[in-house]
């Protein structure tokens, strides 16, 4: 299994054909682009998973039979969520002001209070100085006999410090180990650097504590992480949707075309959704890699689950310990270059799979 580079067969390469024009039936319906990639995936996992089922030649008319049902079974699920609209609504209710909204102002002020009060008396005074009283940098170097840059360094790091406290006071939790703030600070500072030192992805999945709390931390990077590096964390349903669109943004960034952004979202989709099912949490991290003059994308899944005590029997077309569309390891290799799977009974499993641009030259094939 290690290193193995997946080769598309025949049969797979039918799928990638089809992706195009499964993108041009579900985009002559729907106009949100972003909802025409959510329901091309759907539709390619459908088909996938009958791929085995269908002859050749009607392969593409189920492929596009498929989309038009996927895109209507959206639309009915659409209509009724319309049509039970009014049930949430009594009366003439100003919308700007949501029930609730002045209790939930008043928490949020509360959480605020109880954070701000577990910073450093120093610390607290120049936060509050800046963001409430409005002092700039400048004044406030002055007042220190300091640079504002060095003011600007200092408001940052405390940020990091609030929004670490602000989340802990929100849920209620305090950290088991001296380790977990640090932790949590370097990922809240987008402190690359501080993270590997902390070896920061081991720890989020060993601590409860910080795994909860690192949720609230990864959205706020979710949008402005490095552009070589993005990480998912994998708890519930939601989250394989966010990681396949995270891995068919990266895609598209690192130059992927859409056929095969589609097809590195259905890989990670998979495996997301192994992780969902059979393991109490995990990651997802997206890359770019570069070796030998030839770019890609890596993916690496972590998760602390049962691990797979038949790996062997689990890489098999059809194998499935549960119901569903899922097409699961043997799939998402399929689609990938490279594939490789290391799992420990009772500790967890991790996948790294790569997709290297298919115009170019992938590290260790023959040169002509």
């Amino acid at each position: 299994m290690d290193g193995a580079r997946s080769e598309l067969g025949p049969d797979d390469q039918v799928i990638v054909d089809l992706v195009p024009m499964v993108r041009k039936v579900v985009g002559s319906r729907i106009r949100d682009p972003h909802l025409v990639d959510d329901l091309v995936q759907e539709t390619l996992v459908r088909v996938m998973a009958a791929h085995s089922r269908v002859e050749g030649d009607t392969m593409a008319p189920y492929a596009a039979v498929t989309a038009r049902n996927v895109v209507a079974s959206y639309a009915r699920r659409n209509d009724r969520a319309r049509a039970r609209a009014h049930l949430l609504a009594h009366g003439d209710i100003d919308s700007s002001e949501r029930p609730g909204d002045s209790l939930l102002r008043q928490e949020d002020r509360s959480i605020v209070a109880a954070a701000l009060a577990r910073l450093p008396a120093a610390e607290r005074d120049i936060l509050v100085a800046h963001e409430v009283n409005g002092d700039d940098t400048r004044t406030l170097a002055a007042t220190r006999d300091t640079t504002p840059g060095a003011v600007a360094a200092q408001l940052a790091r405390i940020r990091a410090k609030m929004r670490v406290e602000y989340l802990l006071v929100k849920e209620n939790l305090e950290p088991p180990t001296d380790r977990c703030r640090a932790v949590l600070r370097a990922l809240s500072a987008g402190d690359r650097r501080r993270q590997r030192e902390l070896d920061t992805g081991a720890h989020l999945l060993e601590c409860d504590c910080c795994a909860l709390v690192s949720a609230g931390l990864l959205d706020r990077w979710s949008a402005s992480s490095s552009d070589d590096e993005m990480r998912v964390p994998v708890a519930r349903d939601a989250d394989v949707v966010t990681a396949r669109q995270t891995g068919r943004q990266v895609a598209a960034r690192l130059g992927f075309s859409p056929t095969d952004s589609t097809l590195i979202a259905t890989a990670i989709s998979e495996i997301a959704r192994n992780i969902v099912k059979f393991a109490e949490r995990g990651e997802i991290v997206i890359s770019h890699v570069s070796t030998g003059g030839s770019d890609g994308i890596s993916i690496v899944a972590r998760d602390v689950g049962p691990g797979i005590p038949a790996l062997e029997q689990a890489m098999r077309d059809g194998y499935s310990t549960y119901r569903g569309l899922g097409l699961g390891l043997p799939g998402a290799r399929r689609l990938m270059d490279e594939f490789d799977v290391v799992t420990e009974v009772g500790k967890g499993t991790t996948v790294s799979m790569t997709k290297w641009h298919s115009a170019r030259r992938r590290p260790g094939d023959n040169e002509n």
